[in-house]
């Protein structure tokens, strides 16, 4: 049998963010939520590529600045995250583990 992929309140504030506006540098994703912070963002999206829901790409750095990492939502993370919504629609006490 297979298991339900699990999904923490952050990595579904992070998937909705980047399935809904894109791809997103980590300070981007902590400006546009008021439930990411500095410290814990990047740890959450190394675990989440990890799992195979975001992938990245090194941006070029622009003249005098430094490079950043962009990430964007893979085709399975946006499956997990639809999957979750969906329960949630349906069973409104089904939570994020």
């Amino acid at each position: 049998m297979d298991e339900i992929p699990r999904l923490s309140k952050k990595e579904a504030v992070i998937l909705h963010l980047l399935v809904n506006q894109g791809s997103m540098y980590g300070l981007e994703m902590i400006r546009a939520s008021d439930e990411l912070k500095r410290g814990t963002v990047y740890v959450t999206l190394g675990r989440m590529a990890g799992k195979g829901y975001v992938e990245s790409n090194l941006e070029d750095a622009p003249e005098g600045g430094v490079a950043r990492r962009v990430y964007q939502a893979t085709g399975h993370g946006k499956r997990v995250l639809s999957f979750w919504e969906r329960m949630r629609s349906l069973a409104p006490s089904w939570g994020t583990v």
